[in-house]
């Protein structure tokens, strides 16, 4: 599996990845963002045909190229092909009876449109700088404050939100020390509007602390479900919304936050 750009490749993936979510087999992809020279070109092509050779089978292409002459030597590879944008433009094309203008990175300029571009910069800079309790200074200025124990999915979660919506996230855990007396920081009383809880399935959280601190009590199942319930009783005595991440994705735990708070998607 290949996805190819002249762009980033980050829409080539995330259709790439939908689309073979609904298939059983486990694909060996590659990324080959940033194609715009007849250099690049040929190496790829030469990476499409090695594959062809060395298993058999043609591979499955991703991709996104604008320049026409570039798209045709591409598509002069050993692989099935599939633009995740010609049928989409081409629809838009004739709804709007409006001729399309290839252009190189259009989707990515910075110049179009600076200010949401450097709004983005900006968030993620504020979501690093609050990640994992490490600040609580400007708390004024945060569109979402996510709650949780250790390893529930908050930092990759505020990450994306940052990244992909341009939201400023703060992200606060509870850990073991304070389980016996849990209760909100001070802090937050004047951001409840703002809060948002994240739990897990204990045997899963168990799962995942194993991995990264094997028999450690950290990881043990007694002080995974003793954590759970307790971060779960605050939530509910407090009437802080929260989802159970065990089985989401990180897009799906952002979308769902995003629903249940009715912020708005900053898209770029």
């Amino acid at each position: 599996m290949f996805y190819v750009s002249d762009g980033t490749a980050i829409t080539c993936e995330t259709l790439g990845h939908v689309v073979l979510g609904q298939f059983s087999f486990e694909p060996n992809e590659k990324t080959f963002p940033f194609v715009e020279s007849e250099d690049k070109l040929t190496d790829l092509t030469k990476e499409i045909q090695q594959s062809y050779e060395r298993h058999g089978v043609k591979p499955l292409v991703f991709f996104s190229m604008v320049i026409p002459t570039m798209r045709a030597q591409l598509l002069k590879a050993p692989a099935f092909f599939y633009d995740v944008l010609e049928s989409i433009v081409q629809r838009v094309a004739e709804d709007t009876q409006i001729e399309p203008k290839p252009k190189l990175q259009r989707s990515r300029s910075v110049s179009k449109d600076s200010d949401t571009y450097f709004d983005r910069i900006s968030a993620i800079e504020y979501t690093l700088a609050h990640d994992d309790g490490v600040s609580l200074k400007d708390l004024d200025r945060a569109d979402v404050i996510l709650l949780g124990v250790s390893r529930s999915g908050k930092t990759p979660t505020s990450l994306y939100m940052a990244m992909q919506f341009g939201l400023r996230v703060v992200n606060y855990p509870f850990i073991a020390d304070d389980i016996a007396s849990l209760r909100l920081l001070p802090e937050f009383e004047f951001q409840r509007h703002k809060l948002f809880g994240l739990t897990i399935e204990p045997e899963r959280l168990t799962q995942i602390r194993q991995n990264r601190l094997s028999g450690s009590e950290y990881a043990s199942s007694e002080q995974c479900q003793q954590e759970v319930a307790a971060i779960e009783a605050l939530f509910r005595s407090e009437a802080i919304p929260y989802i159970n991440t065990s089985s989401l994705s990180v897009e799906e735990i952002s979308t769902r936050i995003l629903e249940r708070t009715g912020m708005k998607r900053r898209l770029f």
